[in-house]
């Protein structure tokens, strides 16, 4: 690890992101209460709410840090800054203006490129996780829902392999590859942060992504699923990299450590590497 955080900055940094999340998440659930509009108008007002809310709430505590986020336009001048502060401030924006629950704000800090702490709020379920991955410093947590218990990385699966997959993109892949795995079922919802989440509150097992993903996406519940010991990388098993030039890092597998090489094998015998989809 290529940076170092005292624990007043990780109390600090971690209350900020937790405060950012689930602020936000409060205004655009408010939003949406109100009845006042349908569909992607709906999804745009609670994105730009979110996004503006996120976004002075940054700039305002923290003026010198970079910012990617999937709302607002990018710029170079972040590739220079060592703290930047990784947002999407509306993940799973159509199950949002669908009414559904399957949805969350990311907001997460990385350093010198690599993961420091995030949160993730799912507003609509009542739930906030976080995480802190710094070295030697690793600790996670859970505030709102008080019957959700998280399920570590070293946990017992249950009977049988559970896959959630997108609610809108599955792979013609991603047959062969439960099979491979020996996936008994699957869930199907949006959002990634959602998604991941049911890993770790114990709904599932295993989440494999191919394309279309981008750093705002991954990098919040990735930074909460490490810091409960589950395994986080991509289809052929290297790490992502953050506050990159190219955003767009596209794949994810999160898994529990003892099932990390099946899945790396089965995702090259299911044909996920090769496929474009």
């Amino acid at each position: 690890m290529s940076f170092e955080m005292t624990d007043e900055e990780i109390d600090r940094d971690l209350a900020f992101a937790i405060e950012a999340a689930e602020l936000a998440g409060e205004r655009v659930l408010e939003l949406r209460g109100t009845g006042r509009w349908e569909g992607k108008m709906k999804a745009d007002i609670g994105d730009q709410a979110a996004d503006g809310f996120i976004q002075g709430f940054i700039q305002g505590r923290y003026p010198e840090d970079g910012i990617l986020s999937e709302e607002t336009g990018d710029t170079e001048a972040r590739l220079s800054i060592a703290r930047t502060w990784i947002v999407d401030p509306l993940d799973g924006t159509k199950e949002y203006s669908q009414d559904r629950e399957d949805w969350a704000v990311h907001v997460a800090l990385v350093i010198n490129g690599e993961c420091a702490l995030a949160a993730v709020a799912l507003p609509s379920q009542n739930i906030t996780l976080w995480g802190v991955t710094v070295e030697g410093q690793e600790r996670y947590g859970i505030r709102g829902n008080g019957q959700a218990e998280f399920a570590l990385g070293d946990s017992e699966p249950q009977d049988g392999t559970r896959v959630v997959m997108s609610r809108s993109h599955t792979p013609p892949w991603m047959e062969k590859f439960c099979t491979e795995v020996g996936s008994n079922e699957s869930l199907q919802c949006g959002s990634v942060g959602h998604k991941v989440s049911r890993l770790l509150l114990g709904h599932a097992d295993l989440y494999v992504h191919k394309i279309g993903l981008k750093e705002w996406d991954t990098c919040a519940p990735e930074v909460i699923a490490r810091a409960l010991g589950w395994t986080v990388c991509k289809l052929a098993g290297d790490e992502h990299r953050y506050n990159q030039r190219e955003y767009k890092n596209n794949e994810l597998v999160v898994c529990r450590p003892a099932m990390r090489e099946k899945v790396l094998a089965a995702l090259a015998a299911s044909g996920a590497l090769e496929d474009d989809r």
